[in-house]
């Protein structure tokens, strides 16, 4: 496995996990993460860190990965699972304030720096919620923003419940953040309100949830992606030149052997467990092709 980071992707920095199963009360991402890790390791898996995939050959029935520190990996079958990274926000103060006071995601070490603390959450999907249910157990107060009319069409039901009954909790809707102030640390943000005017709000802290981008770029001209770079698998590869007669398997990519699972595929489902199902199922396949090869 190689890892660009560290292992878990945004699962593993979720602050709690709720939907997944065998777990009634919930877990940390970084916990299932570390049970994963170690589950890995016990069972042969050999773990390459602080490593990227840059490149992806084909060479007759090689598959042959480049890496970031000049190597490579020569394989008969490869499962990308790149996942994705969180969209930034292209407004005045946030790149310069970005790491002091605006983060894009959640740590638990930084919302226990936020103990008291006025803590702003812009984005309207599951892991904001995930974000400011948790920051709300630390924060003085927690303020969402929402640039649609509600949470409804991209939270959960469960998430909206929790949020509704925190007190802490504010969900500001045809709101969003225009601008972000401080002196070598956030203080203030600029924010746009349902009728267009403009209000400064003193902020302690930023966290960012609007989105994300599949982490692709290193497959570009290799492997079938879609108009917004997700990679492409089933029957949905075999019109990008499919090479073979029989038709790719559910989780196969344009090229044959090279298999994909979790965010970063078309048509994902975008939730862990799904991920994790996709990666036990991407296992079974990839024996079949090597099976077949």
């Amino acid at each position: 496995m190689v890892e660009r980071e560290a292992p878990g992707g945004q699962a593993g920095q979720s602050s709690l996990i709720e939907n997944y199963l065998g777990f009634p009360t919930g877990l940390s991402g970084s916990e299932l993460t570390r049970r994963a890790t170690t589950q890995a390791r016990r069972l042969g898996a050999e773990l390459l860190t602080v490593q990227d995939a840059t490149g992806l050959r084909v060479e007759g029935s090689g598959r042959i990965v480049e890496l970031s520190g000049g190597g490579s990996l020569s394989a008969s079958s490869v499962l990308v699972a790149s996942g994705v990274s969180y969209r930034q926000l292209d407004c005045p103060g946030f790149p310069e304030l970005t790491g002091q006071g605006i983060y894009y995601g959640a740590a638990m070490t930084e919302a226990r720096s936020c103990k008291d603390q006025h803590v702003v959450v812009i984005g309207g999907a599951n892991s904001a919620g995930q974000g400011a249910v948790y920051f709300s157990e630390f924060a003085r107060r927690v303020t969402i923003l929402v640039r649609g009319d509600s949470l409804a069409k991209s939270m959960s039901h469960y998430l909206i419940e929790q949020i509704e009954a925190l007190p802490n909790i504010e969900v500001r809707t045809h709101s969003q953040a225009v601008a972000a102030e401080g002196d070598g640390h956030l203080q203030r943000l600029r924010i746009r309100g349902p009728d267009g005017t403009e209000s400064v709000e003193e902020v302690d802290a930023c966290f960012v949830f609007i989105g994300a981008v599949p982490r692709t770029e290193w497959l570009a001209g290799v492997i079938a992606r879609d108009e917004r770079g997700f990679i492409l698998a089933g029957l949905d590869a075999r019109s990008d030149g499919w090479p073979l007669q029989r038709d790719p398997f559910p989780l196969e990519t344009s090229v044959p052997g090279v298999l994909v699972a979790g965010d970063v595929r078309s048509r994902s489902i975008k939730r862990v467990a799904s991920a994790v199902g996709e990666g036990s199922m991407a296992v079974s396949l990839i024996h079949q092709y090597l099976a077949e090869a």
